[in-house]
């Protein structure tokens, strides 16, 4: 037998994930007493987290696609949708108009004007002003119970519980931010300070912690990493990590004492901050991070060739979000797209981290440097899109869906097949068979490289491509399966993608990122967006729509 090479890491917004260590997850409690609690608490849950999809047949028009005629369709239809007091426990959160004509109100659900987490609401009007449908998920126990939105606790405090609790080094990316939310959580909706701490270092976070409100006891965690006075643009040559020979936009910049020198800034583009590509110098800090420079206009030495293949990769995805889709950037108003490069020291990683794409050199063993990969570069920008709008929460299904939206987009940007990361593999690996770390178009073909996610499989191991497959992890292995559980979700785009072609999957896909999906959306509700998104582009009945509702049945997603 073929001995399994196996890459100790997965592609993810952590774009690499390497092994959790072991913990007691295995052992199964003989307590019969305990089922009925169990099953009381999965049906608080349930109804704290109760899905909303609402498609109007025959549309209600109003004079104007406005907030308050959302809130006035909803006061309503209370029978239809199950939101109770609209006007009372919905915040207006923005309006999107899109190339449709449509209009999308989207709504927090809030008590006093603190906002419950995970609960949002969207309200899509026609271009004719008529509710066409609603979607999004509500919190049902909120009108059932008091929620004090009072706090004793200064956001302050909150703030230091939050660094203590996820070990933050002194240095920070920037600075931390602190909302107040009602968390439900174990039959309880708390309320609670939601803190975000950015940091680098040897274990980088992009972490979330919930802090009471009142006791300052940590609720809950979870890691959202997602593994000169004159500037003038001109144009400029690199070699990337294969040798390819690269065109780039780059800027004279004049140092003191040094003459004109070359740095893989970016300004060409109008109405955006900047590509621009910064040296990580391999320490682990960020405070020491600089703009990539060179002494001419071409970047061809040996260090240089993880910066180009970064610089050029990024405005790439860039232009991809602009001509598919008109998004200018990754926050579609125009926000500096910044890549680091030589972070750590081998290290198989690549990551989001909420502001901008950080890029290992690989250990050349498993991996070269990871920002050699178009579908690389291309996944965790698509992380960045989806932080500014779904913004789908880092952990199951939701999770899954993160993952998943970024290889997808991944595979569409560098188009050269259905897989990930086959660009990033060293010799060592690719002659033992491993030629790519996921695959849309066969799942099953590779082999999950954690152990310990290992453990949670039905399948003998490898990637699943349908629902059977589905991998049921706590959320301390992999958050609940997101790198895992993302290639069912991969699979159902390859098969529709097979039907209609690249370009459409990704206006349907988009359309569903940016117009539907909420922060916890799970795998169904992801259906109903994308065939939603479908009917509106194509229409009722199409060949587009049937792909999609085929797709997503051939992999057990009903």
């Amino acid at each position: 037998m073929k001995k399994k090479f196996i890459v100790p890491v997965v592609l993810s917004s952590v774009m690499l994930v390497g092994t959790i260590p072991v913990s007691n997850v295995f052992a199964q409690p003989d307590n019969s007493s305990l089922v009925s609690s169990v099953q009381a608490s999965k049906e608080w849950n349930e109804k704290a987290n109760v899905p909303v999809f609402v498609k109007e047949r025959f549309a209600e028009k109003f004079s104007s696609s406005t907030p308050s005629n959302a809130l006035n369709y909803l006061k309503k239809n209370q029978g239809k949708t199950g939101i109770n007091n609209p006007e009372k426990s919905l915040k207006v959160k923005n309006v999107q108009k899109d190339e449709l004509g449509m209009t999308h109100v989207r709504f927090n659900q809030a008590v006093n004007g603190v906002n419950v987490e995970g609960a949002d609401i969207i309200v899509h009007f026609s271009k004719d002003n008529e509710v066409v449908s609603v979607n999004g998920r509500i919190n049902q126990t909120i009108d059932d119970a008091v929620v004090d939105t009072t706090a004793s606790l200064s956001s302050d405090a909150a703030l230091k519980v939050a660094l203590s609790s996820v070990n933050a080094p002194e240095e920070l990316t920037y600075e931390p931010t602190s909302e107040l939310v009602i968390l439900p959580f174990e039959g309880e909706n708390r309320t609670a300070y939601k803190v975000n701490v950015n940091f680098m270092g040897d274990e980088p976070g992009n972490w979330f912690v919930f802090v009471d409100a009142n006791s300052g006891e940590v609720i809950d965690e979870y890691n959202g990493l997602m593994h000169a006075d004159e500037m003038k643009t001109q144009k400029g040559v690199g070699k990337g990590v294969h040798g390819d020979h690269r065109e780039l936009h780059i800027t004279q910049v004049k140092e003191p004492n040094s003459g004109t020198k070359f740095a893989l800034a970016d300004y060409s583009h109008e109405n955006l901050g900047g590509i621009v590509t910064y040296d990580a110098k391999n320490d682990n800090t960020s405070s020491n991070d600089t703009v990539y420079v060179g002494n001419s206009a071409a970047f061809i030495g040996d260090y240089d060739r993880a910066a180009v293949d970064a610089h050029y990769n990024s405005e790439k995805v860039y232009d991809y979000f602009l001509n598919e889709h008109g998004r200018n950037s990754l926050d579609g108003n125009g926000m500096a797209i910044i890549s680091k490069v030589h972070y750590g020291t081998n290290y198989n990683n690549a990551s989001w981290n909420g502001r901008w794409m950080t890029y290992g050199d690989g250990d050349g063993i498993f991996m070269t440097s990871l920002s050699a990969g178009l579908d690389v570069a291309a996944h965790e920008m698509t992380h960045g899109v989806i932080t500014h709008s779904a913004n789908l929460v880092y952990r199951n299904q939701s999770g899954a869906l993160n993952e998943s939206f970024a290889d997808i987009f991944g595979v569409l940007v560098d188009d050269a097949d259905w897989e990930m990361g086959e660009d990033i593999m060293a010799p060592a690996a690719k002659a033992d068979g491993v030629t790519r770390l996921r695959s849309l178009s066969n799942p099953n073909s590779v082999i999950v490289s954690n152990e310990q996610r290992r453990a949670y499989s039905t399948n003998g191991g490898v990637y699943p491509d349908h629902m059977d497959e589905f991998y049921y992890m706590p959320t301390s292995v992999d958050g609940g399966g997101v790198h895992v559980n993302s290639s069912i979700t991969n699979h159902a785009a390859y098969l529709i993608g097979q039907e209609i072609g690249r370009e459409k999957l990704g206006k349907i896909y988009y359309r569903a990122l940016t117009v539907y999906l909420t922060s916890n959306s799970d795998f169904s509700d992801a259906r109903q967006a994308i065939v939603q998104s479908a009917v509106d582009l194509y229409g009722e009945g199409s060949a587009e729509v049937a792909a999609v509702h085929s797709g997503f049945d051939s992999v057990g997603i009903y």
